[in-house]
Formats: structure tokens, C-alpha cells, sequence
């Protein structure tokens, strides 16, 4: 058995290594699958401290931003938002003064969520149990399942938006209730108005079980890709701390491969939930 010291005190096995580590700090115990009277206040403190960063720095690119030679932090900034803006321009076909910076802040906020994971997975827990005495920390917000199906779930309230915006909310409901499969043109016989009627609950449906899946994986690709990552990381901290040569030698080697592949992973997930808010956003200017 591997035994290591962690934050708390005591010699722990791996797996209550890992254990420990996997626990928020939070309003209470759950004792459910799903319980919406808990909060996890880390992952609060560190999507807020996240967000926060992003727009500071977003701040200062601009505040700095000069029509000469522009700096270092000017010229990445640009090409961001340039990136961005065509994404932006080739999948939504609207007016884009609000959707593309939404875009570009979605992306900047979960990249540096994510890039959270760089990190030494002991140094925020070790700091809340040194300063302030917690015994639990977990500060990558994109690993919890509440904070990325909240942010899938506040694209979902942007599509309705949208959709209600574009076409009215009369136009939007006629789509629900006549798309995928169309509608009976209706006659004076009875069986058209029984037709439209079962073809209307199976396009309600359809639609119903599309938004939802959409939202559900949408926020869970990102989940299930950090916190893959981040138990890989845990796995690689605990080879350090069972203190032998090869553990030693085996956690700077994998932890530098694995720290360098997972900066990959970091932007590729920001990337692709970016993109999924930009095509369920222009699928909600489309007509069907």
C-alpha cells in the first residue's frame, strides 16, 4: 500500500488520498443524488475568482490598447477575439453585438477554470487547512458537475431567448409543436385533427428530449474531461508522495508529460464548449 501525508494530518493509502481530495467544501453532507440545498463553496470562490481574472485582464488589454505597434498583451487579445469573431460570424446568422462577446468571455472563463488543473494539486488545499483551517477544498470549479451543467443550463435560457426573440413566442411555439416531423393539413375529416393532434405530441416530445440533451451533454463533455484529468493528476501526486526512488522518478516524468497533454486539454475544452454555445445559439435564429 502507498501511504502519503496530506492536509488534515495522518498518513493516508492512496485511494483516501484521493478521497480526501474529491470533497468540496460544502454547506452540508450530501446524502442524494441530487440535493439543491447544498452549496460547494470553493467551487463558488474559484468560478467567481476565475471570472473575475478574465475580466481584469480583458479590462487592462483594452484599457492599454493603442492604434501604433501594439504590446504583447494587445496583440494576444486581438487574435482571441479575432478567432472568436469568426467562429461567431460562420455560425450564427444574426446580429452578433452581444453573442460574440459572450463567446469570447465563455471561452476565457472556462479556459482559465480548467487551467486551474495545472496546478499542484496540493497547494490550495494545503493553504485552506494551514490559514483558514478547512479540512476540504477541491478548487477546480469545471470538475464539479454543479457548475458546468449550471453554465450548460444558462445556454439553454439563452437559446429560449433567442428563439422567443427571433420568431416570437408564437413562432417558437408553433416550431415545438410542428418540427421535426411537420403537421396534418387539416380537413373536415376527423382523422386529419386526430393526426395533427398525435404528430404534435410527438414533435413536442422530441423537441423537449432534444433541449434536454443538448444541455446534458453539453455540460457534462466538460465535466467528465476534467475530472478524468484531474484524478490522473491525483494518481500522479500520490506516486510522489510514496517517497521511493521510482515513485519519485515516475511523478516528475508522468507529471511533465501529463501537465504539458493536459494544457492541449485545457483549451480544447474551452474551444468546444464555446463553439456548442455558439451552435445551439445559431440554431435558435434558424427557421425550421
Amino acid at each position: 500500500m502507498v501511504s502519503m501525508s496530506i492536509a488534515g494530518g495522518g498518513e493516508q493509502t492512496m485511494g483516501e488520498y484521493i478521497a480526501h481530495h474529491l470533497k468540496h467544501l460544502a454547506s452540508d453532507k450530501q446524502t442524494s443524488l441530487v440535493d439543491f440545498s447544498i452549496v460547494h463553496y470553493d467551487t463558488l470562490f474559484f468560478s467567481l475568482a476565475c471570472a473575475a481574472l478574465v475580466l481584469i485582464v480583458l479590462r487592462m488589454a483594452a484599457s492599454r490598447a493603442t492604434a501604433g505597434v501594439p504590446g504583447r498583451l494587445q496583440c494576444a487579445v486581438e487574435m482571441l477575439i479575432e478567432m472568436v469573431d469568426d467562429q461567431a460570424r460562420a455560425l450564427v446568422k444574426g446580429n452578433l453585438a452581444y453573442i460574440a462577446p459572450l463567446a469570447l468571455t465563455v471561452f476565457c472563463w472556462v479556459a482559465v477554470m480548467n487551467a486551474i488543473d495545472l496546478l499542484p494539486v496540493d497547494w490550495f488545499p494545503a493553504i485552506a487547512h494551514g490559514v483558514f483551517g478547512l479540512d476540504y477544498l477541491r478548487p477546480l470549479p469545471t470538475a464539479d458537475l454543479n457548475a458546468t451543467l449550471g453554465m450548460a443550463v444558462g445556454v439553454l435560457l439563452l437559446v429560449f431567448w433567442y428563439s422567443i426573440k427571433i420568431k416570437g413566442f408564437g413562432g417558437w411555439s408553433h416550431e415545438l409543436v410542428c418540427a421535426p416531423f411537420g403537421m396534418v393539413k387539416l380537413s373536415a375529416n376527423p382523422l386529419t385533427w386526430v393526426g395533427a393532434l398525435l404528430l404534435a405530441i410527438a414533435n413536442f416530445g422530441m423537441n423537449i428530449v432534444e433541449y434536454i440533451s443538448k444541455t446534458l451533454s453539453h455540460g457534462m463533455r466538460l465535466y467528465g474531461n476534467m475530472y478524468a484529468g484531474e484524478l490522473i493528476f491525483f494518481l500522479i501526486a500520490g506516486l510522489g508522495g510514496s517517497m521511493t526512488v521510482l515513485g519519485t522518478l515516475g511523478h516528475v516524468i508522468t507529471g511533465s508529460v501529463w501537465a504539458i497533454f493536459h494544457i492541449l486539454i485545457v483549451l480544447l475544452q474551452a474551444f468546444i464548449f464555446m463553439m456548442l454555445t455558439l451552435v445551439y445559439i445559431g440554431q435558435a435564429h434558424d427557421h425550421h
